[in-house]
């Protein structure tokens, strides 16, 4: 198939030749055009409304775990996939559900690393909610470490962002521990 000189597509192709594929062959024919497909649909930030709510009488923690989430290295433009574990003590106003879920996705969704979608996480939450406090822990495999340099597989990697109330009292943050299981 060709494509227009220049084009994301056509370097794509190039690059599958330089690797010394037949980018020609029937399985690669209509690659370039997907992988970029692929990575216009990946990157691309899904902004949302953050809803809030009158969270009145709500003082306790509020936990969201095992949120799955995937992302690519931007060392490697290697896969990095697991879970985010949040919680936030409110302070007057609680936010829809789905939008922690949705936070996750608008950080992880990009070339990144996986310290800088955790703090951005926390960071982003103590913006929208000015809560008592926000905690942030995230679980992921690199297949850059994986598939390539030290190759070692079923590793794991844990990141956390402690803010607020979780950063400064103890018994929150081992509460926080305790619930998602570390």
């Amino acid at each position: 198939m060709e494509y227009p000189i220049n084009s994301a597509e056509w370097h794509f192709k190039q690059v599958l030749t330089e690797l010394g594929e037949n980018p020609n062959r029937e399985g690669l024919l209509e690659t370039p055009k997907r992988y970029i497909k692929f990575m216009r649909e990946f990157l691309e930030p899904k902004e949302f409304n953050f809803t809030t709510f009158d969270g009145e009488g709500t003082d306790e923690m509020i936990v969201q775990t095992n949120i799955p989430f995937y992302s690519l290295c931007e060392h490697h433009i290697a896969p990095f996939f697991g879970t985010a574990d949040i919680a936030y003590i409110p302070n007057g106003k609680i936010v829809g559900l789905s939008k922690l879920a949705r936070t996750v996705d608008l950080y992880a969704n990009r070339l990144q690393n996986q310290e800088r979608i955790t703090t951005q996480i926390a960071e982003r939450l103590m913006n929208e909610l000015n809560p008592k406090g926000v905690a942030v822990h995230m679980k992921a495999q690199h297949l850059c470490m994986c598939m390539r340099g030290v190759k070692k597989h079923d590793t794991w990697t844990s990141t956390s962002k402690m803010m607020g109330a979780f950063k400064d009292d103890e018994k929150a943050r081992a509460e926080f521990l305790s619930l998602i299981g570390r």
